[in-house]
């Protein structure tokens, strides 16, 4: 029977660690490979024919070796991209490597037979758009804020005119620069005012501020919920953009509404792991003061009050001492 366990990420991933160390205490055969490293310290071969209709075969790390057919979870993180492994490259053999090793090895990671992935990369790519994310609460009962989406400037301001505080949000993080960092833009106010024709150069996303009392995040594995109400200590709007380590966290139980929806959520995108961000406007106690802002389907959580907790649920579904709650654990 397949036991091992495999760790798709970064050599560098904090949160990771803290699963392959869950999993070494268990006894669990873990095996960590970042594809980017593909190449001499890399290497892999698989075959598939009318006698196997599975891929056979293996791969191979510095350290590591693994056959493809033990591998039973695959914890997909935060992999380097492959360009990274390419970058010395000129452009068109660049891109044609990425695209062969995307295709080649990335394949064959995304399509072992039988393995639960925690979560599957076709499952978050699906799930990363946030105009899907928004559509799917709606429908599953979760209070939104108003939202526009445009690169229409007489719309924003129309949208701006029917609210009396409109923030603005990156769809995504800031990409790579020349130095290799790359960087965020957080949520902020925004004065209708400034609103031109700049804006049609690409789409914006525009909300109206919920008046809100906090803000929480819950992390889902599985079946296990975990919510924390965070706080920046100067009461800023996006409490991301401030020192992490200065965040006041409190417990807060979940709805059972609101649980249910989560869960509904994350199967509805054949996800096993989330992390929900909600803002509230009141206590808590009711499902009326939770409104829905964003599932990040590859969220960070080592650095919240409860990652041990969190930590020992992904193990117990990498381990499989626990199901993951529905059969889109599988390969899509």
């Amino acid at each position: 029977m397949a036991s091992t366990v495999l760790v798709v990420t970064a050599l560098e991933d904090f949160t990771a660690d803290k699963v392959i160390a869950a999993l070494n205490e268990r006894e669990v055969p873990v095996v960590r490979v970042d594809p980017a490293d593909i190449g001499p310290v890399l290497t892999f071969a698989a075959r598939i024919g009318q006698d196997s209709h599975t891929w056979r075969g293996r791969l191979r790390t510095a350290s590591r070796e693994v056959e493809l057919g033990e591998v039973a979870a695959v914890y997909y993180r935060r992999p380097t991209p492959y360009t990274a492994r390419f970058w010395h490259l000129p452009v068109q053999q660049r891109d044609f490597a990425v695209a062969e090793a995307r295709h080649g090895l990335g394949g064959i990671l995304t399509n072992l037979h039988g393995a639960t992935y925690v979560n599957h990369p076709a499952a978050v790519t699906r799930a990363d758009f946030k105009p899907a994310q928004l559509q799917r609460f709606t429908e599953l009962g979760l209070q939104i804020p108003p939202t526009l989406v445009t690169n229409d400037s007489e719309a924003a301001r129309k949208f701006a005119a029917e609210h009396s505080r409109v923030i603005y949000k990156a769809f995504r993080g800031l990409p790579p620069g020349e130095d290799g960092h790359t960087g965020a833009i957080w949520a902020q106010r925004v004065d209708p005012d400034t609103f031109d024709d700049a804006l049609s150069v690409t789409a914006h996303l525009f909300q109206a501020e919920i008046p809100k009392t906090g803000d929480v995040r819950v992390t889902v594995v599985g079946q296990k919920v975990f919510a924390q109400q965070v706080a920046a200590p100067d009461g800023a709007l996006d409490w991301r953009r401030g020192n992490w380590d200065d965040l006041i966290h409190a417990p807060i139980a979940v709805p059972a509404p609101i649980e249910a929806a989560l869960h509904s959520y994350l199967a509805s995108f054949s996800l096993v792991f989330g992390c929900f961000d909600f803002a509230l406007t009141g206590n808590g106690d009711a499902p009326e003061h939770w409104t829905a802002i964003e599932c990040n389907p590859n969220g960070q959580w080592g650095w919240l009050p409860d990652a041990p907790a969190i930590t020992e649920a992904f193990a117990d579904i990498l381990s499989r001492k626990e199901a993951a709650g529905h059969d889109a654990a599988r390969r899509p």
